[in-house]
């Protein structure tokens, strides 16, 4: 998690002539990002506890990273614990490599940490993992020109342990630079706070430190911005990099990057980093936004053809468009479905699964009996099955 720092306030509304062309197999592939897989991964990482650098839980929330990427296909070879020590504490981080097909050894890394301190960290960094573990998903068979290393790093909240021991025990060995990195593209608390209107989020630039690397930062912050204006609603602003887990790469003299929350959450570091203080809405465009742009950076196939945009089918997509609102809600909730959807069914569970709630082929739901919190909406329609975060206020 970044200190609270003085931000840059710069928006963009036009790309200053240096806009990346629009790719529309970028779109499609942006468009895959499911909410539904955003909201279950945050619930399920929220259920795994304060996963504090060297518990038990620690090391039972990288097994279940592992193991998403074990289901999305991801071979043995593919997949690499990193064990490190600092003091008396052990832990690991998780690194996954996906080989390019014109540069193999040259690599862009996409990173941020899944430990927490006080609290689950739905937000810090539960967030950053669930969009990784989305981009992973989708970019598994769309040949890459350059490698990815998709990195979960333990320790960030004792002070940057597991980034800065892979890069000075794994890219970097004796002080030699061993692994040619590309650059460095962070996303650490890009959770939002439900409610809030998020519509923007923080490119983080590189503006301290060495200053070599500096120029070439700004470059790919610049192309982060475009490509979120691309394949995202978001907008953009940019804000100094600071005190997360590309900083021991910048330190080195790599290029970095990152995404960042705009309205900054008050709850990381507390028990309240929870599930129910995030936005998931905001997080699955932040997701959008990164499937395009690290298609951009690891230079993504063109082509667009149905074998590699999706394993899913179309009717499987479209329910994914599913929208409640208002959410939050105080006594009504509103279900807007695609137009082919006719016989559907509609559950409210409290978050540990129990149902309170369940209508059929209702749009319009009356909710003025369930007290005020968040809780789990399950839509299923013709086998398929949509999950939103639903907000009751009182």
């Amino acid at each position: 998690m970044k200190k609270l720092i003085t931000i840059l306030p710069v928006f963009l509304a036009v790309f200053n002539g240096k806009a990346q062309t629009f790719i529309q197999a970028y779109q499609d592939r942006a468009n895959l990002v499911s909410q539904t897989n955003i909201t279950t991964n945050l619930q399920d990482f929220s259920n795994l506890g304060i996963k504090t650098t060297g518990s038990v839980k620690n090391a039972n929330a990288l097994t279940w990273i592992k193991n998403k990427y074990i289901s999305y296909g991801y071979s043995a070879s593919q997949i690499v614990e990193d064990p490190f020590t600092f003091g008396s504490t052990s832990s690991k981080n998780l690194v996954i490599t996906k080989t390019g097909t014109v540069y193999p050894n040259k690599y862009v890394i996409i990173c941020g940490h899944f430990d927490s301190i006080y609290g689950p960290g739905v937000n810090d960094n539960g967030s950053g993992t669930s969009i990784i573990l989305e981009a992973a998903r989708i970019l598994r068979n769309v040949p890459t020109e350059y490698s990815i290393k998709f990195i979960h790093f333990s320790g960030e909240e004792q002070g940057l342990q597991g980034s800065s021991h892979y890069v000075n025990e794994v890219a970097y060995q004796n002080g030699t630079r061993v692994l040619d990195i590309k650059l460095v593209f962070n996303l650490d608390q890009v959770g939002g706070v439900m409610g809030n209107n998020n519509n923007t989020v923080y490119c983080d630039q590189d503006q301290a430190g060495p200053t070599g690397n500096n120029a070439a930062s700004a470059a790919v912050t610049q192309q982060l911005r475009n490509c979120t204006a691309l394949y995202s609603p978001l907008q953009t602003a940019v804000d100094p990099a600071e005190d997360t887990d590309y900083i021991p790469f910048e330190r080195k003299g790599e290029v970095i990057t990152g995404f960042f929350e705009r309205i900054r959450s008050s709850y990381p570091h507390s028990s309240n980093d929870t599930f129910a203080n995030t936005d998931p809405v905001y997080i699955y465009k932040i997701g959008k936004a990164t499937v395009g742009a690290l298609q951009h950076f690891a230079v993504a196939t063109a082509a667009n053809s149905i074998a590699l945009r999706s394993k899913e089918p179309v009717s499987e997509r479209s329910i994914e468009s599913v929208s409640l609102y208002p959410n939050p809600s105080k006594d009504t909730i509103n279900i807007e479905l695609p137009a082919e959807v006719k016989d559907f069914s509609f559950e409210i569970t409290d978050l540990s699964g129990k149902s309170l709630l369940k209508r059929n082929n209702e749009t319009k739901i009356n909710v003025s009996e369930i007290a005020a919190g968040a809780y789990i909406g399950i839509i299923k329609a013709d086998g398929q099955t949509a999950v939103r975060k639903v907000l009751i206020e009182r």
